[in-house]
């Protein structure tokens, strides 16, 4: 802890994800033949289609300040690809384009919480959750799930976690990192649970709605009674590959958009505006134009779960979106492991990147410290050499 510095900082935790990859950054630069399956990232390039479209921005001259919530027309095309694919229908005041998802819900979080307000987050959850809600002064609350369930909390849970702090509740679905994927039934009976608490706010984070592989995408602000308090998190990063072009976007509100709007103006001001001209393009296109990206990481997911279940102590379920898998681990507690002790989660992601030269990232980071996320956002020869050297380095 450094006094020289706020006590904001100094209580906030690192990004596990963001850690694993400098370690595993490190030790490559070492020579050390490092498989990261740490970061969600796609590793696909980005459609030619979008880069087209970045490149005619430039020769155009886009180059100037953007509107602080973007420009007129990507806030059309996100109204558009809203309606489209979710049943959403927002005007383009309701609208805010950030310098990605990130940064929306940093956002929210800045609007909307006060010292003292509770936000549910159902575990596993994605690893800035806790740390941005935190930052606000808010209290996050982890709502505990297990693989036998999904990883998905009931309406029983929910209602048993609401209290008169709470303020809001936030989650994604598809999730990261369990790639759990919760139905329109689902959803709807966790619905039922908040519309009799008219004053809790829902964050939909739906950035991985398009890598699913089950019966499709819903969002819980498409019901009517809970449109008006649900704020719909989407980006470009997952579905496009994009993720270096920081653009996120919600849907919400036009009180809380308008607000959005406010803190953004005097923190970061609108995103870079050669990244909007291109997310305009692919919003714009049907989802339908990366269909393989999807159809591959369907074929990955298949083989990794293969693997992974050939694994002892190894226990995961199949997940219906995104490109983690988070098996359980627990069987390793307690055990020495070529001379070193495995205490959690954490102590062996550390052990299978010193021994398998394998990066994962620990479940702790993400509220469940019995798991560890492995991604296969990564070629199916790099994921059958990783699983190989991880099944070596534990039997």
């Amino acid at each position: 802890m450094n006094p020289n510095l706020s006590k904001r900082i100094n209580a906030m935790a690192t990004s596990a994800t963001l850690a694993m990859a400098a370690k595993a950054r490190e030790l490559r630069e070492e020579g050390k033949d490092i498989i990261g399956l740490s970061l969600g990232e796609p590793d696909f390039n980005i459609p030619n289609f979008v880069k087209d479209a970045a490149i005619n921005a430039v020769n155009e001259n886009y180059h100037s300040y953007t509107p602080v919530d973007g420009y007129a027309d990507l806030k059309k095309a996100i109204i558009t690809k809203f309606k489209r694919d979710n049943d959403l229908d927002y005007k383009p005041n309701q609208i805010v384009v950030s310098t990605g998802a990130k940064q929306s819900l940093a956002n929210i979080a800045g609007v909307m919480l006060n010292e003292g307000d509770e936000v549910l987050l159902p575990c596993p959850y994605w690893v800035s959750y806790s740390d941005i809600v935190k930052l606000y002064d808010g209290v996050p609350v982890e709502v505990k799930t297990s693989i036998d369930t999904d990883f998905k909390m009931t309406p029983k849970q929910l209602e048993a976690a609401i209290t008169p702090n709470t303020k809001m509740i936030w989650f994604s679905s598809p999730c990261n990192p369990s790639g759990s994927v919760y139905s329109k039934t689902e959803l709807r009976a966790l619905a039922d649970v908040l519309v009799k608490h008219p004053n809790i706010y829902v964050v939909s984070d739906e950035i991985y709605e398009h890598i699913n592989y089950g019966e499709g995408h819903a969002s819980i602000g498409e019901f009517e009674d809970m449109y008006n308090n649900t704020i719909t998190v989407n980006g470009v990063s997952k579905a496009f590959a994009m993720t270096g072009w920081r653009i996120g976007y919600i849907g919400a509100p036009e009180k809380i958009a308008r607000a959005c709007n406010k803190m953004q103006g005097q923190m970061t001001s609108g995103a870079n505006c050669i990244a909007q001209r291109a997310v305009i393009t692919a919003l714009n296109e049907s989802p339908s134009r990366v269909q393989y990206m999807i159809d591959e990481f369907k074929e990955r997911r298949d083989l990794i779960l293969k693997l992974v279940n050939g694994i002892e102590g190894f226990k995961a379920n199949t997940p219906d979106g995104a490109f983690y898998v988070f098996p359980d681990v627990t069987h390793y507690f307690g055990k020495t492991l070529r001379g070193k002790k495995i205490n959690n989660a954490t102590d062996f992601s550390l052990y299978l990147l010193e021994e398998a030269l394998v990066a994962t990232v620990t479940g702790e980071a993400f509220g469940n410290p019995d798991c560890i996320r492995i991604s296969y956002a990564a070629s199916k020869e790099q994921i059958i050499e990783a699983i190989k050297r991880i099944k070596e380095v534990v039997s």
